[in-house]
Order: structure tokens, then C-alpha cells, then sequence
């Protein structure tokens, strides 16, 4: 039977739905990465809950066999971030990511066939370097798809929905684990290896403004963009791409943000590897307190990332929050290793502290140094800053868990107080060189 408007209208449950809205970002392009992004990180969540015990209880590997792979797979990774990005600026981002996303998930897939160490050490670096050179791409895919003002805002929307997405991820993923049989282990990758397949054919049909009208857009928000910050603003020189070797690597600026940011990209080593290992090795707190950490972060990464991005659109003000984020981190390492000596309960209490004080961090210095990545960027070049600034955070990552665990369990309270130094050092001087950056800007575009 068919009602009338008005029927339908006046019982229909809108502040349900209205609730529900407020979840979906309101630019459509945004939403249509938001959807890419939460099934890319569901696969993902899937192969990281599987992965280690995979390759070492079924493929055979040992601890060690497997840290020297994934070590050479992070240095693979590190490298291909800046040609990647280059590729992107020549031949455009979307071919470009859409073949690396493509390769990733083939090279996933081709985990479960794999039947040799050899073997297994050359996929690894293959899928690496493919996924890091993709993250570089991807992050200038965001550049042109989304206005100038629009794209901190953007990856902070699309930084929670990953958040969302690993942990949906990670619970299928624990099936698996509660089966612990090759079958299941097999499943979780070969899905994780589809959603990359699956990614990239949504990558291919998305609308990306052609090279002209990205230019053209490119400059007529840089102009404006300078209007507004006055003549003291900042951005990289407007170079071609293709007229010179890489612009990125030659801009001195950036290349400081890109390594004070890799400095700052040292808390998630902190957070995966330095704080399990304090809460098992160091203090009395429960080992349920490892995972409870992990969802104290999760949690708060979700309902305050978007909000830290407010206020950052200035890059004077994302080093601010730069500054700001690295105090916060070197109170957050004071805080827990004050656990080590302290009570059980206390201690749980003490260390998920600190863990809240970490996450506050983050979500600041991640708002901060994504703001920067795009304002001292050539707006022409984007594939080939972020390209280098991927390189950066990719290097943290290789080597963030080898400094973190060496500094706190081989130093222990002294080792905390210097990663604390660390992040306040690296935060503060983020002020100094926009500040460069600034003084810089002007005389090379001109």
C-alpha cells in the first residue's frame, strides 16, 4: 500500500537519522575516500592480527629470519617513497597509485604461495615498497582532489575512519587467530589482498581533476592563500614538475620539517613496542594493560583528531600545535615511567596516563605536521613533496621500534627522560624553521 508524503513524513524517525548524518562527512569526495579507506584498513587489520604468527608457525620462519625481512622490507619502503611521489607529479597520481595499490595486493596474495626464505625476504621488500610508495602517492591524491583548506581536515576524517577500520579488522582477524589453522590464517590474507584489488579499482573511478585544471586550481589558491596570510607566507617554490631533478630534495625547509616530523613519528614506536615492553618487563601493572593501551589510544585518536586539525590553517599555527604536541609527548614519557616501582593497580592507572597524554599528542603533532606537509609544498609538485615527506615518516617507522626499545629497556627511567627531550626538541623546532621557511618562500619563487 503507497502513503502520501505527508503520511510518511509526519511518524518518520528524523532525529535518528539526523544523528546518524553528523557520522558522514559533508564532502562527497571526502566520503568516497572515507569508503576506500575503511576497506583497505579492514584487509589491513586482518593481515596485521595474522600476520607474524603466519609466517613464523606456518611458513616456518624464525624471530630472527623474520626482523631482518621486515627490516630490509622497511628500508625498501623508505626508498621508494621519493620516486614514487615523482612518478605521480610526471605521469599522473592516480595511474600511479593505482598500480601500486594493484601490486601491493598481488604481492599480498602471493604471501600464501610462498615456499623459501629467499622467496619470502624479496616479496616482503616488493609489498613494501609498493605500500609506502602508494601512501606517498595517495597523500598527494588528496591534494588535488580536495580544496587547499579542506585537506588537513580531510586526512584528519580519513586518519579516524583507519582507526575504525583496523579495529573492525583486527576483531575479524582474532577468529582466525582463536581458529589457529592454516585455512583461516590463508583466508585473512587472501581478503586483505582482495581489498587492495578492490581499492584500486575504486581509485580508478575516482573524478580527479585533470593536470591543466589541478594547475590552475593549484595557483589560483596559492594566490589566494598568500592574500589572506599576507607577504610573509609561506609554500615551496612553484616549480614544473619534470624541469628539474626533484624540487623537494632541494628545499631546505622542508627537508627540516620532513626530519623533525620523523623525530615526532617516534610515538608510535613508543606506543606498539616501548610501552608493552615497560608494562611486561618494568613495572607490576597487568599484562591486560598492553591492550588496554592500545584501545585508551584508538579511542581518543577517533573523537579528537578531526577537532585538532581547527585552528592549524596558518603553518605559524601547525608548528604551534607542533610545539605544543611534542611537550605534551615529553609529559606523556615522564608519566610512564613513573609505573616502574609503583603498585599494580597504580600502576595500570600511571601508565594509561600517559598513554592518554600520548594520544593528545598525536592527534596535535599528526594535525601540525600534515598542515605543514601541504603549505611549504610546490602546489605544482605535491607527488614529489609528499613523496620525500613519506620517505621521512617510513624511516621513523623502520627504525622507531630498535631506538624506542633500546632506550627504555636499556636505559630505563634515563632512557624515558631522553625520548621526552627528544619530542620537546623536535615540537619547538618546528617554530624556527617556518620561521625559515617564511624568510625563504618569497625569494624563491621569485
Amino acid at each position: 500500500m503507497t502513503t502520501s508524503p505527508a503520511a510518511n513524513t509526519a511518524p518518520s524517525p528524523v532525529p535518528p537519522a539526523s544523528r546518524a548524518s553528523r557520522l558522514l562527512h559533508p564532502d562527497p569526495t571526502v566520503r568516497r575516500l572515507a569508503r576506500i579507506t575503511l576497506l583497505n584498513t579492514v584487509g589491513s587489520g586482518l593481515s596485521l592480527s595474522v600476520g607474524v604468527l603466519f609466517f613464523t608457525r606456518h611458513l616456518g620462519l624464525s624471530a630472527a629470519q623474520l626482523g631482518l625481512a621486515l627490516t630490509a622490507a622497511g628500508l625498501c619502503g623508505v626508498v621508494a617513497s621519493v620516486p614514487a611521489g615523482r612518478a605521480a607529479d610526471r605521469w599522473g597520481t592516480r595511474p600511479i597509485l593505482v598500480t601500486l595499490v594493484a601490486l601491493t595486493g598481488l604481492g599480498t596474495a602471493g604471501y600464501t604461495a610462498v615456499d623459501g626464505y629467499p622467496v619470502f625476504v624479496a616479496l616482503a621488500c616488493v609489498v613494501a615498497a609498493a605500500d609506502r610508495g602508494a601512501a606517498a602517492v595517495r597523500n598527494a591524491l588528496y591534494a588535488e582532489v580536495l580544496p587547499a583548506d579542506k585537506r588537513v581536515a580531510g586526512r584528519a576524517y580519513l586518519r579516524v575512519v583507519t582507526n575504525v577500520g583496523l579495529c573492525l579488522g583486527t576483531g575479524v582477524g582474532a577468529i582466525a587467530l582463536q581458529i589457529d589453522a592454516r585455512p583461516g590464517y590463508l583466508a585473512a590474507i587472501l581478503a586483505d589482498a582482495a581489498s587492495y584489488l578492490v581499492v584500486a579499482v575504486m581509485f580508478l573511478r575516482l573524478p580527479v581533476p585533470g593536470k591543466g585544471a589541478a594547475a590552475t586550481r593549484g595557483a589560483r589558491e596559492a594566490r589566494e592563500v598568500r592574500e589572506v596570510r599576507g607577504a610573509g607566507a609561506v609554500g615551496g617554490p612553484q616549480r614544473r614538475p619534470g624541469r628539474e631533478r626533484n624540487p623537494a630534495l632541494r628545499d631546505g625547509p622542508f627537508l627540516l620539517v620532513t626530519v623533525l616530523s620523523s623525530v615526532l613519528a617516534l610515538q608510535f614506536a613508543v606506543l606498539e613496542v616501548g610501552i608493552p615492553l615497560w608494562i611486561v618487563q618494568q613495572t607490576d601493572a597487568p599484562r591486560i594493560t598492553v591492550a588496554a593501551t592500545l584501545v585508551v589510544n584508538t579511542v581518543l585518536v577517533i573523537a579528537f583528531q578531526v577537532r585538532a586539525t581547527r585552528g592549524i590553517e596558518h603553518p605559524s599555527a601547525a608548528a604551534r600545535a607542533c610545539g605544543r604536541a611534542g611537550l605534551i609527548l615529553a609529559a606523556s614519557c615522564l608519566v610512564i615511567a613513573l609505573a616502574h616501582g609503583a603498585r599494580t593497580e597504580l600502576a595500570a592507572v600511571v601508565v594509561l596516563a600517559g598513554v592518554a597524554l600520548q594520544a593528545v599528542g598525536e592527534v596535535l603533532g599528526q594535525a601540525g605536521t600534515w598542515a605543514l606537509s601541504y603549505d611549504l609544498a610546490g602546489e605544482q609538485a605535491h607527488g614529489a613533496y609528499q613523496g620525500v615527506f613519506n620517505a621521512g615518516s617510513a624511516a621513523a617507522l623502520m627504525i622507531g621500534p630498535a631506538v624506542v626499545s633500546t632506550a627504555v629497556i636499556g636505559h630505563g627511567l634515563i632512557g624515558w627522560a631522553a625520548l621526552g627531550a627528544l619530542f620537546a626538541a623536535a615540537g619547538l623546532a618546528m617554530g624556527p624553521a617556518v620561521r625559515w621557511a617564511a624568510r625563504r618562500g618569497p625569494a624563491a619563487r621569485a
